[in-house]
Parts: structure tokens; C-alpha cells; sequence
């Protein structure tokens, strides 16, 4: 297996991206991208010596100041009173794993040869991946359409020996860490700061750390469902193939072909039913479930064609010999889709509540509560209240985001996409699906117990003999918290021996 990753016009794509994380692989720049970076800043410091014409952010001020012009003279004063002054985060600080991903699209995104961006700025980044030094990032500050200015700037702070880093697990100022690493600070050239600040990289990190754990969340939540049906004594005739091809939707027939095949062996499933029909929390599972699947699909490629683009502004084209102002760095793209996923996610977490909440009913011969001296033991009761809490915050959150926006820059960024504000709140969603989706294992590993001798399939025995290795069968009432953040640890942890994203 390689050890690196090299950056160039070679598609990224989520894969890729888990294979980078999970192996700690380094970065490194492909001759292509060297070449490209080079030729672009060459053709950049020509066009600057031969011409004084104004061009937006390169000598030029930024937003509703640009129509003031630079001297050559002050250019690099101007790219670093950009980046000092933009940075503006306040809230939480990032999670370091999607400061990572940040570092990663932005060396992907300034590769392509369209940002004027000096090579040695672009090394600096890809060494700060690779000795794993994370710029101190903060979660609010970005309207989503001027790129991602205030995270991003944060993130471009301690190039210039300004702002924060984690380095070997303590925060320490940019200044600290270039003496600690012999470095100079970098002389930001014209158009640097800008390159650097314009961008999506903060909304995309987030959506693509989102993604990675929404396809396993929803691989999980299907396999806990499986157990639910069984648990619940369910029919199996709706997931019947012939049910799923008659309505075609791609997310719907995957969603069945899975469950049968969790179910393929067992016992529960094949044996005589009493019930006729299962409530629609067992029985659509392939509808919704399905459903949210389809939206992951929508939601990757939006994030995949953003993550394989150039999103800084202005862009320069050399074969065209044009520098444009455009608008590459508006996250409405992303908007959109992180606020279509966070719904998507909610509605798989809300059916999952639904079906906690008929295994602790009292129904189809299982306990008042999945425990065996109901009245003495509250047993399952109030498990289903705090996924039932976590579900109605869900519903919160997933209002979306994109359809507010605020005028800003004095009237010249008059629509803003709020895109970083939906994947902030994404990525609690996130949390509190996990959460639910653990709540219900914990519910129906207990009631299964209560369907033995009867057996379930031997790929769902095996869940569950490990589950339990983790969270026992409760015979009386204890203690629940520790139980849930164990069964939640546990879908964090799991094995997964096939290919979640298919």
C-alpha cells in the first residue's frame, strides 16, 4: 500500500478520502500539479509587471472596497491585512478531523493551476497535513458565499506566523511553531490571501466528514432495523423483490435486497405469523430508509463535483489569457445539499424512535418495557422518551439553513447561501442519529432475548452476541446512561466487513 497521496487532477472521491484518513497517508503534489501552480503564479507576476489595469483582489481592495487601488508596493501588506482581518471565528472550535479535510480540499482546490498561488505556499500547507500541525479553526463566522472567509482565514493564519495550532496535542500560537520548525513566516504575494480565504473548504469538509459517517449510519441503521423486524416478529412479505422492482426508486430496492439478506437464515422471519400487517416503522423500512439513501446519493455528488473544483475568486485562465472575477465561491451547491442530508438523516432516526417505540409497548407477546416484573422495573421506558427528545431536536435542526440570507460587504454580497451554518448543525444531526440508532439496538437486543429459544439469522446472532458483549441483557432496572453511551461507542466502533457505500 502507499504511503502517500498525490495531489493532482485525478478525481477525489469519498473513497479516496477514507482510504487517505484511515491510513494516515501524507500528501504530496504530482509534477502536474507543481506545473500547474507554477505556470499560473508565473503568468500572474507577468501580468502584474505589464499592466497596471485594475483586477479585483489583485491590486485592488476586497468587497465593497474594490474599487480602490493598490500600489505595487503594498500588494504583500494588502494579501496579509486580508487574511488578519478576516479572520473573525468565534463559537466552538472545529473538530480537528475536519481541519484536516480542510487542509486536504484546499491543496486540492489551489492545485488545478486557476489561483495564482505561489508553490511554496501550497508546500507549507501540504507540510502542515503531513506533520499533522492543525490550524485552530472556529465554527461560526461564515456566511457560505464569499467562500468560507473567516474559517478559512483562521486556517491560513499561521502561514504568517499569526494565529493558533494544535501541535503534538497543545494549542500553540503560529509564532511558536515557527521557531519550533526553523520556519519563516511566508511573504504573502498578490492575489495569496485571497486565494487562500475565497473558497468552500470549511462548508465541504464538513459535508464530506458528514457523508462518511451517514453512509455507515445508514448501513447500521438497516442492520438494526433487520433486528427490530425480527424482534417485533414481523412479516417478511414487503421486502418480497417483486414489491421493491414494481417502484423502482434505486435507494427503495437496495434497502430490501439488504434486509433479506440480513434475514436470509433466520428462524423469526420464516416462521407462521399472527399479524397480518406490521406498523409502518417495520414495514416501509425500504420506502424511507430507501429514501434517505437516494438523498446520500444526490448529496455525494454535489460534494464530489465541489471537492474537484476551483472555488477561490478570482480565477486565471492562461491558455485564455483571462483573469475573471466570478463567483466560484458562493456555497449554494452546498447549501442546499447539507440541508437535504441533515432531513434525510432526521427522517431515518425518526422512523428508528417509532420502531423503539412499539418494541417497549407491551405488543406481540413481548413485556410491558422489554423487562420481566414490569411495575417494580420501569425497564425500556425512558430510553424511548430520550430518543423520542433527540428525534423532536432533530426536527429542529433540520429546518434548513439555505433559505435565509443577509445582506453583507455593504450591499455588494447582497445573497449569501448560510451553507456553513447547515453544516455545523449537520453535523449534530449526525450525533443525535447515532444516538437514536443505538437507543434502538439496546431495545431490541433486549427483546430478542425474550424470542429465544427462536433464532435470528447467524450474520444478526453475531451482532448481537458482540453487542451484548458490550451491553448485557438487563434483568432488572439499572442504570441506563452507561448502558447507551456503550451501545453508542459500539456503532461508533463497528466492524464494518463490507462496503457501507455501496
Amino acid at each position: 500500500m502507499q504511503s502517500h497521496h498525490y495531489i493532482s487532477s485525478a478525481i477525489l472521491d469519498l473513497e479516496t478520502i477514507e482510504d487517505i484518513l484511515v491510513n494516515r497517508k501524507k500528501l504530496a503534489l504530482s509534477e502536474e500539479a507543481e506545473s500547474n501552480i507554477q505556470k499560473s503564479r508565473k503568468y500572474l507576476n507577468k501580468k502584474i509587471t505589464e499592466s497596471d489595469v485594475p483586477v479585483y483582489g489583485i491590486n485592488t481592495g476586497f468587497g465593497a472596497l474594490c474599487n480602490v487601488k493598490i500600489s505595487p508596493g503594498k500588494l504583500t501588506e494588502l494579501q496579509e491585512n486580508l487574511v488578519k482581518s478576516h479572520a473573525c471565528g468565534t463559537g466552538d472550535k472545529v473538530n480537528k478531523e475536519i481541519v484536516r479535510l480542510m487542509l486536504l480540499l484546499k491543496i486540492q482546490s489551489l492545485s488545478y493551476g486557476n489561483s495564482g498561488i505561489a508553490l511554496e505556499t501550497v508546500l507549507r500547507l501540504v507540510d502542515f497535513y503531513n506533520l499533522d500541525i492543525l490550524p485552530v479553526v472556529y465554527e461560526q463566522g461564515s456566511l457560505g458565499a464569499s467562500g468560507d472567509l473567516a474559517p478559512l482565514a483562521h486556517l491560513a493564519l499561521p502561514l504568517i506566523g499569526e494565529g493558533e495550532v494544535y501541535f503534538e496535542d497543545k494549542v500553540i500560537s503560529g509564532e511558536e511553531l515557527l521557531k519550533i520548525q526553523g520556519w519563516e513566516a511566508l511573504k504573502l504575494q498578490s492575489k495569496e490571501g485571497l486565494a487562500l480565504l475565497n473558497g468552500t473548504q470549511f462548508m465541504s469538509a464538513h459535508g464530506v466528514y458528514a457523508l462518511l459517517k451517514s453512509y455507515k449510519l445508514s448501513y447500521l441503521a438497516d442492520l438494526i432495523g433487520s433486528v427490530s423486524i425480527d424482534a417485533f416478529d414481523c412479516n417478511l412479505s414487503p421486502f418480497d423483490e417483486l414489491v421493491h422492482l414494481a417502484r423502482p426508486h434505486r435507494g427503495q430496492v437496495k434497502t430490501a435486497e439488504r434486509i433479506r439478506r440480513f434475514l436470509d437464515d433466520s428462524q423469526i422471519a420464516k416462521s407462521e405469523k399472527d399479524n397480518v400487517q406490521d406498523p409502518y416503522s417495520f414495514r416501509c423500512i425500504p420506502q424511507v430508509h430507501g429514501a434517505s439513501k437516494d438523498t446520500l446519493s444526490f448529496v455525494r455528488k454535489t460534494i464530489k463535483t465541489e471537492i474537484n473544483s476551483v472555488t477561490d475568486n478570482p480565477n486565471i485562465f492562461i491558455e485564455e489569457d483571462k483573469i475573471i472575477s466570478g463567483g466560484n465561491f458562493h456555497g449554494q451547491p452546498l447549501a442546499l445539499a447539507l440541508d437535504y442530508l441533515a432531513i434525510a438523516l432526521a427522517e431515518l432516526a425518526n422512523i428508528s424512535e417509532r420502531r423503539t417505540y412499539q418494541l417497549v409497548s407491551g405488543l406481540r407477546g413481548l413485556p410491558a418495557f422489554l423487562v420481566e416484573n414490569p411495575g417494580l422495573n420501569s425497564g425500556f421506558m425512558i430510553p424511548q422518551y430520550t430518543a423520542a427528545s433527540i428525534v423532536s431536536q432533530n426536527k429542529q435542526l433540520a429546518v434548513p439553513a439555505s433559505v435565509d440570507s443577509i445582506v453583507s460587504s455593504n450591499g455588494q454580497e447582497d445573497h449569501v447561501s448560510m451553507g456553513a451554518n447547515g453544516a455545523t448543525k449537520l453535523l449534530k444531526v449526525v450525533e443525535n442519529l447515532n444516538s437514536v440508532l443505538a437507543i434502538e439496538l439496546f431495545n431490541a437486543s433486549q427483546a430478542m432475548h425474550f424470542r429465544e429459544p427462536a433464532k435470528t439469522s447467524a450474520m444478526l446472532s453475531d451482532v448481537l452476541n458482540e453487542f451484548r458483549g458490550v451491553v448485557p441483557i438487563l434483568h432488572n432496572d439499572v442504570t441506563m446512561a452507561p448502558h447507551i453511551k456503550s451501545a453508542k461507542s459500539f456503532l461508533e466502533n463497528f466492524n464494518f466487513t463490507e462496503n457501507f457505500f455501496d
